[in-house]
C-alpha cells in the first residue's frame, strides 16, 4: 500500500533547531527505506525558502507497518513534525519506471 505522509514542523522558535538536530538520523533512516523499497521519494516543504515540513511517498504492506516506521522516524521522535497527515495514494503509471518498479494496475487488486 502506498501512502503520502505530510509532516508539518512546529512553528515555535526552536522548530528549526529540532529539525536540524534530527536531520542526519532522518536522512539515514530514509536512505535505508529507499534501499528496501519502502520510501519512494520525499521532499522538504518550504515557506519563504525555509524548511517547514516534509512530504514522503512510502510503500508498506499495511498501515500497521507504516505506523511502525513512524514510531521510530527521527522527525517524529525528535518532535519535529507537530502535525502529520496520512493519505492512501498510488504512484501513477508514468512515474513507476522512474522508481525502478513494474507497472501496477489498480484493477488487478
Amino acid at each position: 500500500m502506498q501512502f503520502m505522509v505530510i509532516g508539518y514542523d512546529g512553528i515555535d522558535p526552536m522548530a528549526l533547531s529540532r529539525r536540524l538536530k534530527a536531520r542526519e538520523d532522518h536522512i539515514s533512516l530514509g536512505d535505508k527505506l529507499v534501499k528496501s523499497g519502502n520510501m519512494l521519494f520525499g521532499v522538504a516543504l518550504l515557506k519563504d525558502n525555509k524548511m517547514v515540513g516534509s512530504m514522503v511517498i512510502v510503500d508498506f504492506p499495511t498501515r500497521e507497518d507504516l505506523d511502525k516506521w513512524l514510531a521510530i522516524e527521527p522527525y517524529v521522535t525528535g518532535d519535529v513534525w507537530q502535525k502529520i497527515e496520512i493519505k492512501n495514494c498510488q504512484v501513477g503509471p508514468s512515474f513507476i519506471s522512474m522508481l525502478g518498479q513494474t507497472e501496477v494496475s489498480l484493477l488487478d487488486k
